[in-house]
Formats: structure tokens, sequence, C-alpha cells
């Protein structure tokens, strides 16, 4: 894995070449989980605005924000752990595998939007405070089965 300019070093001298790789990994996962974040809001408020309503157009999207951040994590943050699996196998199993990670983040959006209203006007924020929740999970999840090192053979 190529070190991120300038931060890669840095981790190196301080945790040591596995750790710091582990903590290139999670910093490329945390700009790709931004990304998504972006996708996420954008996607959420565009449904809103065609009338979908806070629950369904969450719904929507987080798939959307999902499938964004597979192809981002699979080509750039996990790129040396594709694990040769197919491509539509491993969306499937991304999706799957991170539903724990969708429970925490869409749980503690819907019970901000219910029980905050500055949440329920801005749904921005419990998008954020969302995808903050589902976070940890989904990168130990990911890493550790969806985008696991291939076999040797």
């Amino acid at each position: 894995m190529s070190d991120i300019p300038l931060i890669g070093p840095l981790l190196t001298r301080l945790l040591g070449p596995s750790r710091a790789r582990l903590a290139q990994e999670f910093l490329r996962f945390g700009v790709v989980g931004t990304a998504g974040f972006v996708v996420d809001t954008a996607v959420l408020y565009g449904a809103l605005a065609l009338g979908a309503g806070l629950y369904g157009g969450r719904a929507l999207s987080y798939v959307t924000a999902a499938t964004t951040t597979w192809l981002l994590n699979r080509v750039w943050t996990f790129r040396d752990r594709a694990g040769g699996q197919a491509v539509h196998r491993q969306w499937a199993l991304f999706v799957v595998v991170n539903l724990g990670g969708f429970v925490l983040n869409y749980g503690t959006y819907a019970i901000l939007v219910a029980f905050v209203p500055m949440v329920a006007a801005h749904p921005v924020l419990g998008v954020a405070a969302g995808s903050i929740a589902g976070m940890f999970s989904n990168f130990v999840l990911s890493r550790q089965l969806v985008f696991r090192p291939a076999p040797d053979r």
C-alpha cells in the first residue's frame, strides 16, 4: 500500500509499518465516508424536493451513498485487499455486512428526527450523527469481511 503523502511517513515513524497501514486505511475510509455523507445528503434533499418523506428519502439516499462508498473503498481504500471476489458479490456482501452500521446510522437519524425538532428541520444533522454512529463498525466489518486479502494459492 502506498503511503498517504506526508502523513504516511509520519504515521510509520509513530506507529510502525503495520499500524501505519491500518491508520492510513482508516483515514482513507474516513475520506470515502465524507464523500458518502455528501452523496447521502444531496440525494436526501433531492428526494425531499421531489416529495419523498423524511424516512423514505433517507432510505433511498442511504442505498445510493452505500453504493458510492463501496465503489470508492474498492478502488482506493482497500485496493490492495480486493479478495478476488466478483464485483456484484462484493457489493452485495458490502451491503449485507454493513447492515449493523446501517442500523446504527438510520436508527440514530430516525430517533433524532423524531425527538429533536432542530434535526427534523435540518435533516443533515441527523445524517451526520448517523454517519458517525455507523462508521467504526462499518470499517471493521468492511476490512475483515468484504475487502479481506485474497487467500494465497
